[in-house]
């Protein structure tokens, strides 16, 4: 699908649908209703014709009152402390808009070690370059009767280390070059009405550059699950060792906020650190127990939000 310099430039790119990412989103317990917004906010940017259709089934042919979405930036930011699920649900969240709209969807995400080492024009070309592609395969995918046959999505993890706010008197030349080049990408792509899009993650939503911002379609805050999600969460996974009710409630409140800290457990701390630490604490000579898993629980401390930053 891509050539070298493109595997340079990229991470190993994905074509959606995809059974495997559909399990991986499956498995996202607790974001129902982000992955819901993002599949919507998506199908939409990369696929208009789908809310036109839309619009014509239930309102009529007022396709004018659709100008507000149709004509923003075709850039989504998802901002969230670590662990909370947004890097995860970017990666995956195309199979849902793929299956949704019948489409292909192909995913870019940009290589971390394709940023560059600082040099002069080095982070403006890493910049330019991914637009290029990302606009050529997007312009395959562009029909002249306005129907997408597919659409292409850059991801850009730890999108704060590519465009962070000009603002900053200590921000090097060559980065506030970096900055202008990511804008005048995401405006090509506008001005253009190509069937691509960009998400951008990041842990640091008030590092970006605030015409970045102010360009995004949307902009969706990840917290740290709540009292409800934990339990969804735990349930779904302590299922095979027969715990109670009481037992996965209380360590549900024991993940949360507590005299010392005012933050829980992160999603990720829940599932790649307390649940292997409860199997594992009983594997392998004895069963897992309300005890056992109690225990654990009180024994883990929750990973601390990323700067001191809590969502709310």
């Amino acid at each position: 699908m891509l050539g070298t310099e493109e595997h340079n430039l990229f991470e190993d790119s994905i074509e959606f649908p995809d059974f495997d990412a559909k399990m991986r989103l499956d498995q996202l317990i607790g974001l129902d209703d982000y992955k819901i917004r993002l599949t919507k906010m998506l199908s939409v940017l990369i696929h208009p014709r789908s809310i036109e259709s839309w619009i014509n089934n239930f309102h009529g042919d007022h396709y004018d009152v659709l100008g507000n979405i149709l004509n923003r930036p075709p850039l989504i930011v998802l901002a969230g402390d670590v662990g909370s699920g947004k890097t995860a649900l970017a990666e995956n969240i195309s199979d849902a808009v793929a299956r949704l709209n019948n489409i292909n969807v192909i995913l870019l995400p940009l290589s971390l070690s394709s940023r560059g080492q600082g040099r002069v024009g080095e982070m403006t070309q890493l910049v330019s370059s991914a637009f290029k592609k990302t606009k050529d395969l997007a312009k395959k995918y562009k029909s002249e009767s306005g129907k997408s046959k597919g659409a292409v999505v850059l991801l850009i993890d730890e999108a704060d280390a590519l465009a962070q706010s000009r603002e900053s008197s200590q921000m090097h030349h060559e980065d506030r070059a970096g900055v202008n080049a990511f804008i005048r990408g995401i405006d090509s792509l506008a001005s253009e009405g190509l069937p691509a899009a960009v998400i951008m993650c990041t842990n640091r939503l008030d590092a970006l550059d605030p015409a970045v911002k102010r360009r995004a379609a949307e902009i969706l805050f990840f917290k740290r699950p709540s009292l409800e999600q934990r339990k969804s969460v735990l349930e779904q996974y302590l299922a095979p060792f027969d715990l109670d009710g009481e037992t996965i409630n209380k360590i549900a409140e024991i993940t949360g906020e507590s005299k010392t800290r005012n933050y829980g457990f992160s999603f990720s701390d829940i599932t790649q650190r307390l649940i292997p630490a409860i199997i594992l604490d009983a594997y392998p000579n004895k069963a897992v127990t309300k005890e056992s898993a109690l225990d654990v629980a009180l024994s883990i401390q929750p990973t601390p939000p990323f700067g001191g930053t809590i969502y709310e």
